[in-house]
């Protein structure tokens, strides 16, 4: 099942052994000359002179002139037998997740899957069991980027001093470490992605290419299979990429050709006391596993994407499941600073929406916030809007591109949320009539600028402040301009009280978000207000004003 070299073999009748083994441990077995290997029993099985002519060249290819020679049982334990007869078994996934949002992503790992979520050293990652029936619903989580099914890892891995020690330990670990499982996952894993039509077609060269990928990889996987039916062949069995049909008799009828699985190793590090740098280890944890399993090494269109992290003294070995960032769901027309979904997603979870609240988002930008809302929360109302006409015109064709592919699929293509353009520190919304104020506010860098900023986030909040019911609404800003936005929030006369903050990474930028509390004090009568109102004649004030408008 791991490549051109094993067979896939039911049980015979134990006379036919040499050694009789158990009735239904010999399932996995390795092709060595004139003879068939169990990696469980060892008994020497003759091999049937019926056998399929795909299975003798695969032993042609493997070259085995050799004798046999039992493969040790660290490569392929016993444990792993039920990875290769199709029944369910148990495995550990890895997701990246939005650095800040590990709480959040195992949250919801325990209210959808009802699994318990271990939120890894090694910040933005999590991992949790998941029994292989249920692989589909980790592709329906919306707080996570990639997943990964793990194949291996350690705790407190002791790599040595000297960096030929320590690469020499890589290229043997790669021999020794239990992978059948790992790559049964994987192989299923694309089935489900080759049902639910993944990545068909595209509008750009990029989706085109994805989508090119993506049907080598389940062609691929073809090659795994053997001719003969089995429980596990049943779950893998796909036809090429253009085609999402997947009809048994067409699998049939057409054997695949025999062809090299293309790989690559991707090494993610993090700590200074390592001794090599992550190319050293890619490199030279790649070459041992192309030995291993005779793959073909492809830095681009690879089949299979093989990940090494390494967080000081945690080493985790796994497989991908996701060729692409699960965030890439909603948005089609991007604009300068489009938020991640996944990010959009956790920054509501902190609000926790309820049904009919009324949601606002005054910067809407490319509309990532409310969209996210309006699939996941679909029981509340999202109003999105912009002072920017090109800004409002992605946030529509967003929005129809949603409604397009639900309506695609027969579901309701409504959504619960309507655009505006406005002056967001001139809303024409009643007082008191927001329940959630949810934004991504300008960092200064791409959008606006930091002095800009100390006139920009005051106004801004004083408006959220003016439409948001007092004692009960919230807000969810997100701003890596800190200090501006706590001097602006100190300048509110107690309209707003902090309870959270969560640290996160925006592309490589260290920023944060706020979830604020509106209090029970009325607006216009703190004695901030009664400050700005006899202030407000000021040629500084009039400036502010223009500058907003």
């Amino acid at each position: 099942m791991l490549g051109d070299q094993y067979l896939q073999l039911q049980p015979v009748p134990s006379k036919t052994f040499s050694m009789a083994p158990s009735a239904d441990c010999h399932r996995l077995l390795h092709i060595n000359g004139p003879t068939v290997i169990c990696h469980i029993c060892y008994p020497v099985i003759p091999v049937s002179t019926t056998r399929q002519p795909t299975d003798m060249s695969s032993q042609e290819d493997t070259g085995a002139e050799q004798d046999p020679v039992p493969v040790e049982p660290s490569s392929v334990p016993s444990s792993e037998s039920d990875a290769t007869s199709g029944e369910i078994i148990t495995v550990t996934i890895g997701a990246t997740v939005p650095t800040g949002f590990e709480n959040t992503a195992a949250e919801e790992v325990k209210e959808k899957i009802g699994a318990d979520a271990r939120i890894s050293k090694d910040r933005g990652r999590i991992y949790f069991p998941i029994s292989t029936d249920k692989l589909y619903q980790v592709h329906l989580l919306r707080s996570v980027d990639n997943l990964f099914v793990v194949v291996t890892e350690f705790d407190h891995y002791q790599f040595k001093e000297s960096k030929e020690e320590t690469l020499l330990e890589l290229q043997q670990l790669a021999s020794q470490l239990p992978w059948t499982n790992a790559l049964e996952v994987w192989k299923l894993n694309g089935t489900l992605k080759k049902k639910k039509g993944h990545r068909k077609g595209g509008n750009g060269p990029k989706e085109k290419r994805n989508s090119d990928v993506m049907g080598e990889r389940v062609a691929d996987a073809e090659q795994l299979q053997q001719p003969e039916a089995s429980p596990a062949e049943g779950l893998t069995k796909a036809g090429s990429g253009s085609d999402v049909e997947t009809s048994t008799q067409d699998s049939d009828e057409a054997a695949p050709e025999n062809k090299l699985i293309k790989f690559r190793v991707t090494c993610n590090r993090a700590g200074d006391k390592h001794s090599f740098s992550s190319n050293e280890a890619a490199r030279d944890f790649g070459g041992a596993v192309q030995e291993f399993f005779q793959w073909k090494a492809d830095m681009t269109k690879f089949d299979i994407e093989v990940l090494l992290n390494i967080h000081n003294e945690e080493v985790v070995v796994g497989i991908a499941l996701t060729e692409e960032s699960l965030h890439r769901r909603n948005i089609t027309h991007f604009g300068p600073t489009t938020l991640r979904s996944t990010l959009c997603y956790g920054m509501l979870r902190l609000c926790r929406p309820q049904e009919s609240d009324i949601i606002l988002d005054p910067m809407c930008g490319t509309g990532a916030i409310p969209l996210e809302g309006a699939i996941e929360f679909y029981r509340s109302f999202y109003i999105a809007g912009d002072n920017n006409d090109m800004a409002v015109n992605r946030t529509l064709n967003n929005i129809c591109h949603i409604q397009k592919q639900r309506g695609d699929k027969g579901s309701a293509s409504g959504l619960p949320i309507d655009t505006v353009r406005w002056d967001l520190c001139s809303l024409p919304i009643r007082s008191s009539s927001v329940d959630i104020v949810i934004t991504d506010m300008p960092f200064g860098k791409r959008m606006g600028s930091r002095k800009k900023n100390w006139d920009l986030y005051p106004s801004c909040l004083r408006e959220m402040a003016r439409v948001c019911r007092p004692g009960s609404g919230k807000a969810v800003l997100l701003t890596q301009d800190k200090k501006c936005f706590t001097k602006a929030l100190t300048r509110m006369g107690g309209l707003w009280r902090r309870l959270h903050t969560v640290w996160v990474n925006v592309g490589g930028l260290h920023a944060a978000v706020y979830l604020l509390k509106r209090t029970t004090e009325m607006f216009g009568q703190t004695p901030e207000d009664v400050r700005e109102s006899q202030g407000s004649v000021h040629p500084e004030g009039n400036t502010e004003d223009k500058e907003l408008s």
